[in-house]
């Protein structure tokens, strides 16, 4: 992608993510009762509250309808769950129009072909590293930390260290730097 057309990740008022093999490792775990379990990175959660306290809009938009996201979203004090999305680029079209942001200030995390329409509807598509090769291709990021286990934490480090009044000096180089493509 030219410069002049990559988005700026300090301009990105949004971030949406999906949960499974995003915010969890894409495994699902079953009890002998049959509940369901996730498993979700304490890093990546910290990023998320991070960007939420950073003013940035925080939210999911999952297929699946579990109390597990609903408790996992509450902990981390996510307010905007979307759960049992079959469009997630209508939600998340929808969502951003609530909030006044625009699409192009947006970034969107995902995994699986159901992301696709809502990471071409954003300015800053992300795939997480174990990403189908169709998402990943579609994406202006792919992270370099797996799914569940700080991809989230990545990216919001990334986002937060992009920041104009962001004074700290990241490993890469200056906070202003752009992060690069990860070609894994």
């Amino acid at each position: 992608m030219s410069p002049a057309r990559r988005p700026r990740w300090s301009a990105i008022r949004a971030l949406v993510t999906d949960v499974d093999g995003v915010l969890t490792d894409g495994g699902l775990y079953y009890a002998e009762n049959g509940d369901e379990l996730k498993r979700f990175d304490v890093r990546d959660g910290q990023g998320l509250v991070n960007l939420r306290e950073a003013g940035l809009l925080v939210a999911i938009v999952t297929r699946k309808q579990t109390t597990i996201v609903t408790r996992r979203a509450r902990d981390l004090g996510i307010t905007e769950v979307h759960q049992n999305v079959t469009d997630k680029a209508a939600a998340v079209r929808d969502l951003l129009a609530r909030h006044a942001v625009a699409p192009r200030d947006a970034a969107y995390v995902g995994d699986d072909l159901g992301d696709l329409p809502a990471m071409r509807l954003v300015g800053l598509p992300i795939a997480v590293k174990e990403a189908v090769p169709q998402v990943r291709r579609a994406a202006t990021y792919i992270t370099r930390s797996p799914a569940g286990h700080g991809a989230l934490r990545e990216i919001s480090d990334l986002l937060l260290a992009s920041r104009p009044s962001n004074n700290r000096r990241t490993k890469e180089g200056s906070a202003t730097s752009q992060p690069r493509r990860s070609s894994n």
